[in-house]
């Protein structure tokens, strides 16, 4: 394969920044509970993240679609990132972990999508299966997952920025090896903007999906905090993440053979309806180890529906839109939902313990797949 066609470099990329990405979601909330911040004041650190996003995503969405590269503007938010988690991941007051945060999430926060925009586009490209180049996130997000979990009940939680630290850098590495997708539409201009607003299956799609994914990131914030008040350690927390990730990659790596089978809408409904079983389940297990077994249901929860959901934006927005269009997408499903997902979780947490936030969650899910499936009844989900 010529290097014009090689994903490698992309393929490495979403490895190596997943894999730092792990210890932001997975040990986050333990380091902060760690430095004796209360389960709200965790939310607001972790809603940080996704508030950053909404103004960041879009943000470098359009720059890229300037632009026409990713490349040079995923090489820019590495470098943001590595020097802003350097002072981040060593603050111990609420109001410097929030200042911090703000700014390093406003860099890492496109990261991943910028990436898996830029697979989307080389998958197309080179007629392979998008979730073939994905997968390898899934996979050095398992990896890290696994090792980093074993290195901090080592050495200690407090530690977790040198890990991020050499990950991240690799990934910066990586990057300078991209190759980026052709472009064949001209230079996307600022007005072009209003065309998405206009797409009015492309903003009701994105806001059905709200109920799900803010379950989805409720879980991203405090499922390391409810396995540890179960009696768990960081390396059972590290096993967690390992267990769901490595189903994600699962997930992704087969889905030249099952994506096409249905519309698109039929496996994010499904997907819908399994979050819901999921979180009931965990709302009434007290063994950490059985959450831990059932961390498969991750792959066919979030791994189907974000495959699917991808794909489906994509037929929805304008070819030189595309990068704007995944980050938009990825900021109200991941950033908006992220924040209410954080803020919310963290006080029911305070005050009502884990077992009734993971049952309120099983309940949105539910609500939220039964919206979507009258979206797609309807004309709109016709797309």
């Amino acid at each position: 394969m010529a290097q014009g066609e090689s994903t490698i470099p992309l393929k490495m990329l979403l490895f190596y920044f997943h894999a730092a990405n792990t210890v932001i979601v997975t040990f986050l909330p333990l380091y902060l509970q760690f430095r004796g911040l209360d389960g709200t004041e965790i939310g607001m650190v972790m809603a940080i993240g996704p508030f950053a996003s909404i103004i960041s995503q879009p943000f470098w969405g359009y720059m890229s679609d300037k632009a026409q590269s990713v490349k040079r503007i995923m090489m820019i938010c590495l470098i943001g990132v590595l020097i802003s988690s350097t002072f981040f991941l060593q603050m111990a007051t609420l109001p410097l972990l929030l200042t911090l945060g703000a700014s390093y999430y406003f860099f890492a926060a496109p990261i991943g999508a910028l990436g898996d925009s830029l697979a989307q586009r080389r998958a197309d490209q080179l007629g392979v299966s998008f979730g073939a180049i994905r997968t390898w996130g899934s996979i050095g997000f398992a990896t890290s997952s696994l090792i980093i979990g074993q290195i901090l009940a080592l050495t200690g939680i407090q530690y977790m920025v040198w890990p991020y630290l050499v990950l991240a850098g690799a990934a910066f590495i990586t990057s300078t090896r991209l190759v980026d997708a052709d472009v064949e539409t001209r230079p996307v201009q600022l007005k072009d903007m209003g065309l998405l607003i206009k797409k009015k299956p492309f903003i009701i799609f994105l806001g059905l999906i709200i109920l799900i994914t803010t379950t989805h990131r409720a879980n991203d914030s405090f499922i390391g905090i409810h396995i540890a008040n179960l009696g768990g350690s960081e390396q059972l927390v590290g096993f967690a993440w390992f267990a769901g990730v490595a189903s994600e990659a699962i997930v992704f790596a087969t889905a030249g053979k099952w994506f096409r089978k249905f519309h698109p809408l039929i496996f994010i409904i499904g997907a819908g309806m399994l979050f819901s079983i999921r979180w009931f389940l965990y709302a009434i297990l007290a063994d950490p180890v059985l959450i831990v077994g059932l961390q498969f249901l991750h792959g066919l929860t979030y791994g189907v529906f974000y495959l699917t959901a991808f794909s489906y934006v994509t037929s929805l927005i304008p070819k030189y839109l595309q990068s704007t269009g995944h980050l938009v997408f990825v900021s109200v499903a991941l950033g908006v939902t992220g924040i209410i997902g954080s803020l919310l979780g963290g006080m029911i947490m305070d005050n009502l313990g884990g077992e009734s936030l993971y049952t309120y969650m099983g309940l949105m899910s539910a609500i939220g797949s039964v919206l979507i499936l009258l979206y797609h009844i309807f004309p709109y989900g016709k797309s």
